[in-house]
């Protein structure tokens, strides 16, 4: 089995492993891992000192197709405090993913740092997530995962990690292996069962914010789920790492009878 979620082939190429695969078709790569490597190539792309990354959205295409793919990377708007970056996954001839990025400087602001989000309780208050286990797919599998005491459809507490790298034999930062989570927050606290005679409700897009860069291994999720009555719903979650909140990220859903 591999230890990594993908190979890099050189020149902006990679292959997936069965680790990235997706839960709604086994074809398709799962959009959290996807979206770490993505972080990765931003980060990578024309790096400067005294610059962080805040703001990181995707826009998912259509399907995310699992083998080997393709990822550019360009400054779309250069700035010497602010700066927005751009990635593109490309696979089979059409662009699956756009992600954009806002880059802004780094300052002290440590004589006004106030967090308003309050911490959930941590991984060892936290129990064996057994409803995960209703969702397939090589990513899923990948994650230990733990379910904070009062869970119910819609609305949870869950923290996770995995033992695997970004890509295979080199190291991955604390950042993008924990962004390359953020996507399983749809679901954590599903509103209505996965698969069967049931309802899909896969996410279009995954925007993410972050007022600090996080640290460790460890993501905790405090999660909402709202279904609108037109076929349109919204995950939102607060992300946590060990010292507390972080940032938030949200994600929009196209609810369907399967």
């Amino acid at each position: 089995m591999p230890d990594s979620f993908y190979r890099d082939l050189g020149g902006g190429r990679f292959e997936s492993t069965v680790h990235a695969q997706g839960a709604w078709n086994p074809e398709e790569q799962h959009m959290a891992p996807i979206s770490g490597l993505l972080t990765q190539c931003l980060l990578e792309c024309e790096p400067r000192d005294g610059m962080q990354l805040s703001r990181i959205s995707f826009d998912i295409l259509g399907m995310i197709p699992g083998g080997e793919f393709e990822v550019s990377t360009a400054v779309v708007r250069p700035g010497r405090t602010i700066e927005l970056l751009e990635a593109r996954m490309e696979a089979g001839g059409r662009t699956a993913i756009v992600a954009r990025a806002w880059r802004l400087g780094a300052q002290d602001t440590a004589a006004v740092t106030a967090v308003e989000d309050p911490r959930m309780p941590g991984p060892d208050e936290a129990g064996p997530h057994e409803a995960m286990t209703a969702w397939p797919g090589g990513f899923i599998r990948s994650l230990e995962v733990r379910v904070v005491p009062g869970h119910r459809p819609g609305r949870g507490q869950v923290w996770m990690r995995n033992p695997y790298s970004m890509l295979e034999e080199q190291p991955t930062s604390d950042v993008v292996r924990l962004v390359g989570m953020m996507d399983a927050a749809n679901g954590i606290a599903a509103r209505v069962p996965p698969g069967g005679d049931s309802w899909m409700f896969p996410n279009v897009d995954l925007q993410i914010h972050l007022h600090r860069l996080p640290r460790g291994e460890w993501l905790g999720l405090d999660t909402r789920v709202t279904f609108g009555g037109h076929g349109v719903g919204l995950t939102s979650s607060v992300a946590h790492d060990l010292d507390g909140p972080f940032g938030r990220l949200e994600q929009i859903l196209t609810v369907r009878k399967l």
